[in-house]
């Protein structure tokens, strides 16, 4: 007896689904109360919030990838509200400049303290070579010029 309660409650699963999955998804694609209303809407086509797909709740979809229940509508830019399209900043462009100008100053600044005052002297004198860097041994151009040697050029 409880196998045959068991079926039958197995075979109950399927019908109850579609009633489940209408009720999400009349819950997931209520729109906003603050979305304005276009002044020239299209004829046929429902009216779609323009609702960005990684705001809305991650469960509860038909499609969990897109967020999307099979059937819907899509809005007519979808492409600018799924979820593959660019996240929309939190923080204001001004306010992420400010920020990243600070970062590339103090990235900047702790290097040329680094520079300066984290690298040692070196512990030997460096070499310097005489006639003017060997100008002329090194084929008379200025670029290739060693170190000079300052004895000879007082």
């Amino acid at each position: 007896m409880s196998s045959l309660l068991r079926t039958a409650r197995v075979a109950a699963r399927p019908l109850a689904a579609p009633r489940a999955v209408a009720a999400r998804r009349l819950q997931s694609t209520a729109p906003p109360k603050d979305i304005p209303i276009d002044p020239e809407p299209l004829t046929e086509y429902p009216d779609v919030p323009p609702v960005n797909r990684q705001y809305l709740p991650p469960l509860g979809w038909q499609d969990v990838q897109l967020r999307r229940n099979f059937g819907d509508p899509l809005h007519e830019q979808d492409e600018l509200y799924s979820m593959w399209s660019p996240d929309v900043p939190p923080v204001d462009p001004s306010v992420a400049l400010r920020h990243f100008a600070l970062a590339a100053l103090t990235f900047t600044g702790v290097f040329f303290f680094i520079k300066n005052y984290g690298t040692p002297e070196p512990h030997f004198v460096r070499r310097t070579y005489p006639y003017g860097g060997l100008v002329k041994e090194l084929g008379g151009l200025e670029e290739n010029k060693a170190r000079v040697d300052e004895e000879t050029e007082e």
